[in-house]
């Protein structure tokens, strides 16, 4: 190979060799930016009212005789219904349930106290509603059953109202973009106190959505809460 030649291949490689290094350095400069993170969590937390109210209703009647203590719970049964479409509540929304009936005979197992009544029975009517208001003020007004005979309880745990929110869809998109904003206030604080600028994205998890009442004394009011975990990077 001529000296010339040679010259010209030397200086292809050290340049080759210069441009490898500078690619590497910039390389290893954006993995080490790259590994360095800020792991924050952005809170977006609303209230709503529920959209939808599942209402159990239940009476209970007593009776030695089982024809006539079915006879007495169908009475009492469209007494209710009754009541509920007069204050408004449709009649589709009103279900009647099958009723439990207990003979405490069976149940004394060879004791020798006698019960008042051989026969119990616990009635459910249940009103499913998407009106929760209209709802909520029948519930106040349903005691007036009383004078007629009805003996409500809200002994059982499953005579209590469930309220339901259904318009998490709605919300979802708002909520969590304010988490987000959230999140990205508490990195830029960070940032700014370590001395860095805030790049991108590195990961992100949207979080799981709950719903909760708000409180035992108002279970339609709902609590919305979503924390949202993203990690930014940092850069000098």
């Amino acid at each position: 190979m001529k000296i010339g030649a040679a010259v010209v291949v030397a200086i292809g490689m050290v340049s080759a060799l210069g441009i490898l290094g500078q690619q590497v350095s910039s390389a290893l400069n954006d993995m080490q930016t790259w590994d360095r993170v800020v792991t924050v969590k952005g809170l977006s937390e609303r209230e709503y009212v529920a959209d939808r109210v599942i209402w159990p209703i239940q009476f209970v009647d007593a009776g030695n005789d089982l024809p006539a203590l079915y006879n007495q719970i169908e009475t009492n049964s469209m007494k209710v219904s009754n009541f509920l479409q007069s204050k408004g509540i449709a009649k589709e929304g009103i279900t009647i349930g099958k009723p439990d009936i207990t003979d405490k005979l069976a149940q004394q197992y060879g004791g020798t106290e006698k019960a008042p009544f051989r026969y119990t029975a616990v009635q459910t009517i249940t009103v499913f509603s998407n009106e929760v208001e209209k709802v909520r003020v029948v519930m106040s007004q349903i005691s007036s059953l009383l004078k007629s005979g009805v003996v409500l309880t809200n002994q059982h745990y499953q005579a209590q109202p469930d309220y339901v929110f259904t318009r998490l869809n709605e919300v979802k998109p708002a909520m969590i973009e304010e988490a987000t904003v959230n999140a990205r206030e508490v990195a830029e604080k960070f940032a700014q106190d370590s001395k860095s600028t805030l790049g991108k994205i590195k990961r992100a998890n949207q979080g799981r959505f709950s719903i909760a009442s708000r409180d035992h004394h108002h279970p339609h009011i709902k609590q919305v809460r979503v924390v949202s975990t993203i990690d930014y990077t940092l850069v000098d």
